[in-house]
């Protein structure tokens, strides 16, 4: 991915994942929430991860900042979806 930032452009690296399951009608994402790590580097101010909930399932981006908590963040989307069925697909996009 490049953003033109004048003329230099910047390479973000970022991995890019889709935990797909049967995500319930009612689903609350209120106790997932509770557990996730800040998505921001407080030393530079970066995103670390992004997420967003699908209906099926959950996209989630490591943004390579901070691999240690990118992983806990991830491991915690699974660890979600498992709680819904015996097997999670996870594709990395």
């Amino acid at each position: 991915m490049f953003i033109d930032h004048g003329p230099y452009p910047v390479i973000i690296m970022a991995n890019e994942y889709r935990i797909k399951f049967a995500v319930p009608a009612n689903y609350n994402p209120a106790d997932l929430f509770e557990k996730m790590p800040s998505p921001i580097h407080r030393k530079t101010m970066s995103e670390i991860y992004n997420y967003k909930i699908e209906k099926e399932g959950f996209y989630f981006v490591d943004r390579a900042v901070d691999s240690r908590v990118a992983s806990d963040a991830f491991r915690l989307f699974v660890d979600e979806a498992l709680r819904y069925g015996k097997s999670v697909e996870i594709t990395k996009l």
